[in-house]
């Protein structure tokens, strides 16, 4: 087939894909200008595939045009007229608000309504300006108070005294030669306060490894002046840090109406350990609060309601606190500092025999008797007088403190507990030099209006 030449193309004929020729009559944008100023500048045979993005869109001989709406454009019918139902849609939610505002200040009346009142008529304020025989017991025994402590507990101003406004309440080491030869302490006669022999005398037998008490501390009481049935306890307090150290502010029955303990009961406004934070069941920054109550001492139910408060950012030994009591006819609760950190509480809405889930029977298949049965109450056994403990014990064997824990140096059913715990004397005894007392700035007992005379 013959080769055919095609002729160029004259400025009449027209070019199917090339880019028209500006009208000269018609205004051209200097972006143009520069576009075609660019391509023009371009090497000779040089046919780039791509135009600029810009080029698109762009009509030959006409302006760009905005699509913006301009003001003015829009008809807006709703500013002349608008539609009553407008109304509503602000007028419902600002009257959901007021009502929501109504009902909660409605429930904060009737909260602060139901919250109880009583008239108190004070039966003890002490700020310890001196010791005030009249109403305080020092009491005297060796018999461990039925969880095996380790402290003899004495009636001198070694343990026990007052200064400057403060209470102190100081364990300190037993005499090395009560420990160390054959000896029989027998405190019958001698002051000692105990009901049983066992609470009056203690013997060392450096046979069998037996020894005496192996520490004296302090343990006072206001059973002689002052107690209440019903009312507000609170006693300001710091207190002791040092290992194996058991401080305790507590209350016992005046006249045990019900029989011996836990039968008419006891309550425990703050106990604690004076070992250190890092101690896993909880040391000088942990607090405890209960109630003991039950048929004898193998069944106590204050599992039920024990309730441990930790210090914030602080220890119970850094600097003092004021634990405190309410006791009602209707419920009893302790609190830390203030009313409103309540630790433990207890409302008297059942009979205490429901309320501790007691068995039976027990261990030896005897069946438990209900200790107050009688009385139709549910606050037995706490409708009677109590009066204030305070102390620092040392040590036990009733697990207050948990074997092989922390390096415990005793064992609890050790036959020579007390002689282990007097041998590892050089490792806790110097945690006690800082602070291993326990030291009360006031005590505040107060009768609550309608018992014991108080109008």
């Amino acid at each position: 087939m013959a080769s055919q030449t095609i002729p160029p193309t004259d400025g009449g004929a027209s070019d199917p894909i090339a880019t028209p020729a500006p009208d000269p009559a018609t205004p051209v944008e200097s972006s143009q200008v520069s576009r075609n100023t660019s391509k023009s500048k371009e090497a000779p045979g040089t046919n780039s595939p791509f135009t600029s993005s810009s080029d698109y869109g762009v009509v030959p001989g006409k302006y760009f045009r905005s699509r913006r709406i301009k003001k003015g454009e829009v008809e807006r019918p709703y500013l002349r007229r608008k539609d009553p139902r407008e109304f509503w849609v602000d007028a419902i939610p600002i009257i959901g608000f007021i009502i929501g505002l109504a009902i909660c200040g409605l429930l904060i009346w009737d909260g602060v309504r139901r919250v109880a009142h009583h008239k108190y008529c004070e039966v003890l304020n002490d700020n310890f300006t001196s010791w005030d025989d009249k109403v305080w017991t020092k009491e005297v025994e060796v018999g461990g108070f039925g969880n095996g402590q380790f402290e003899m507990t004495t009636n001198t101003n070694e343990n026990v005294w007052v200064k400057d406004g403060l209470l102190i309440i100081k364990p300190t080491l037993q005499d090395e030669q009560l420990i160390e030869r054959n000896t029989t302490l027998d405190l019958r006669g001698k002051g000692c306060t105990g009901r049983d022999w066992t609470d009056c005398v203690a013997t060392t037998n450096t046979t069998n490894g037996t020894i005496v008490n192996p520490v004296r501390s302090g343990r006072i009481n206001t059973k002689l002046g002052a107690s209440i049935k019903f009312g507000r306890v609170e006693v300001t307090a710091k207190l002791p840090a040092g290992d194996w150290l058991w401080p305790a502010i507590w209350m016992l029955p005046t006249h045990s109406k019900y029989g011996e303990w836990p039968k008419s009961g006891e309550i425990d406004i703050a106990e604690s350990r004076g070992n250190n934070r890092t101690y896993a069941q909880g040391g000088n920054d942990i607090i405890s609060s209960t109630l003991h109550f039950g048929p004898d001492s193998e069944n106590d139910g204050w599992w039920v309601n024990n309730v441990k408060r930790q210090a914030l950012h602080t220890t119970f030994s850094d600097k003092y606190h004021t634990f405190g009591l309410e006791w009602t006819e209707k419920y009893i609760f302790t609190y830390l500092n203030t009313r409103l950190l309540q630790v433990a509480y207890t409302h008297f809405a059942e009979p205490f025999w429901e309320y501790g889930q007691f068995p039976l029977a027990d261990r030896n298949g005897s069946r438990l008797e209900n200790p107050w049965a009688h009385t139709g109450s549910n606050t037995s056994p706490f409708d009677q007088d109590f009066y204030l403990v305070l102390n620092v014990g040392v040590g036990g064997t009733n697990g207050w403190f948990k074997d092989g824990k922390a390096g415990k140096p005793w064992i609890d059913r050790g036959r020579t507990a007390k002689k282990d715990f007097w041998q590892a004397r050089h490792q806790w005894h110097p945690t006690w030099e800082k602070q291993g007392w326990m030291e009360v700035k006031n005590v505040k007992i107060l009768q609550q209006a309608g018992y014991n005379g108080c109008k």
